[in-house]
């Protein structure tokens, strides 16, 4: 009883239920619409009938006069069918016809009605029979009753009224049988996402919700559930591993800050030792802060709380500012920054993380790119189809292919690389900020070198503005 009461608490039952009132009241209007109609042309047919009749019966008593409208009345009653006639004298006594006259005339004349009637020579057990008959009242107080038998119409609405009721009652009954087993299945597959609810609610990030492949709205919405389940994991991990890089690479710096204060605590040394100490504290302070400024830098743009602050830049303008900024770093170290930014490249997005994100990829380049014979840096910001592509490339050592999809991540740094100064998240700050702005991060062989692209969707101009500057 509880699985039964289930099934009909679920919304796929109350919608078939809805449904099948719906469908049985409109099968009723539909039924009943005909079943009248046909009613009102077998009434119209007989009507006319009766009319024709009542007409010919009357040119008869024009011609001959009584006798010879009896003649003609008895001659057509005499005639098998389902048509009634009577003739009467104003006091009622009957002169020919088929049917007995009393009480069954009619009060009024002329009119269409249905009234009952007996026919001649039958006894009372027969039971009275139903007709539509009309009155004509003929010169010198005879009456003539001309009508059609209906007893075949009553029974023909009967079974239409028993077809109409039969077809209700098993309406009703496949509609409720239908959704029960609609509800049965619904309820299943509910359970069955319930169940791997609960199961991904107790830890079990892997889990997922099932998928039948028939593309209906449960598979719509599983299919989303899965994504943002996906997504979630994705975060988690993400939150892990930074949790255990943050674990590791900031306890170094947090040590060695510590042993310096300590030893120039404990040491008896000059006024400028401790000054030296007190510098070498500070600049590992500021080491420290930059590393959570780039990952609070990082959580804000996959968090996308900077896209509020978006704005119509232009991107080779930003690139020129990081190069005019990088020029004299450059030069000092005996190599060249080459760059070709063409003008007006317009997209919507946060100068400032843009900036940050160039920044990070030409400070990568300085630090890794110099180890070859050609010390050069190239950056360029250009137009390709409907994006701007932003890439700095050098020629040092690269990385490998099979490391270029990992070093994206927080606090990620190659073996080769961990000797020299860096947090490891330059590239993945630069991965955010492209995400932020619907782009890609790629990362592809200088040959030798390396070629980090940062993929941008272009701003499109609005169309009036396009016209006038063709104009």
């Amino acid at each position: 009883m509880k699985t039964l009461g289930k099934l009909f608490r679920t919304t796929a039952f109350k919608l078939s239920l809805a449904y099948l009132v719906l469908f049985s009241f409109g099968a009723w209007l539909v039924l009943g619409s005909v079943g009248w109609r046909v009613k009102e042309v077998l009434d119209d047919e007989i009507s006319q009938t009766v009319y024709r009749e009542i007409l010919e019966l009357s040119e008869q008593y024009s011609e001959g006069g009584i006798w010879q409208l009896a003649w003609a009345v008895q001659h057509r009653a005499s005639r098998p069918g389902s048509s009634i006639y009577l003739v009467t004298t104003g006091t009622g006594e009957v002169i020919a016809g088929n049917i007995d006259a009393s009480p069954l005339l009619p009060a009024e004349t002329g009119e269409l009605v249905e009234t009952t009637y007996q026919r001649s020579g039958n006894s009372a057990d027969e039971g009275s029979h139903l007709a539509l008959a009309r009155l004509f009242l003929l010169p010198g107080g005879y009456r003539l009753l001309v009508g059609q038998d209906i007893e075949d119409h009553r029974v023909l609405r009967q079974i239409l009224r028993h077809g109409l009721g039969t077809s209700l009652f098993w309406l009703v009954l496949v509609g409720t049988m239908g959704g029960l087993f609609v509800a049965q299945r619904l309820i299943e597959r509910v359970d069955i996402m319930s169940a791997s609810a609960r199961r991904i609610m107790a830890g079990d990030l892997d889990q997922r919700l099932s998928v039948t492949g028939t593309g209906d709205e449960l598979d719509r919405l599983a299919e989303n559930l899965n994504a943002m389940l996906s997504r979630i994991s994705e975060l988690m991990v993400g939150l892990r591993e930074v949790s255990d890089n943050i674990a590791h690479d900031l306890k170094t710096p947090l040590t060695r800050l510590r042993n310096r204060a300590e030893e120039a605590v404990r040491a008896d040394a000059k006024p400028e030792e401790y000054r030296a100490a007190l510098v070498a504290i500070i600049d590992e302070s500021d080491g420290l802060i930059r590393v959570f400024d780039a990952l609070l830098m990082i959580a804000r743009a996959e968090a996308g709380y900077s896209s509020d602050n978006m704005s119509v830049v232009d991107v080779s303008q930003i690139a020129s500012d990081v190069v005019e900024l990088f020029e004299p770093v450059v030069e000092e170290r005996g190599a060249r920054l080459e760059h070709v930014l063409e003008p007006e490249l317009m997209v919507e997005g946060n100068r400032e993380l843009l900036g940050q994100a160039i920044v990070n990829l030409v400070d990568n380049a300085i630090k890794y790119g110099f180890e070859r014979e050609k010390p050069v840096i190239e950056v360029d910001a250009r137009r390709t189809d409907n994006f701007i592509e932003i890439t700095v490339a050098d020629h040092g050592p690269g990385i490998p292919p099979e490391d270029r999809e990992r070093v994206t991540g927080r606090f990620i740094r190659l073996e080769n690389s961990r000797s020299r100064p860096g947090s490891g998240l330059g590239l993945s700050l630069a991965a955010a900020v492209a995400g932020l702005h619907h782009g890609t991060l790629r990362i592809e062989d200088n040959a030798p070198g390396l070629r980090v692209v940062i993929s941008l969707p272009m701003l499109r101009p609005p169309k009036s503005e396009s016209l006038s500057e063709r104009k």
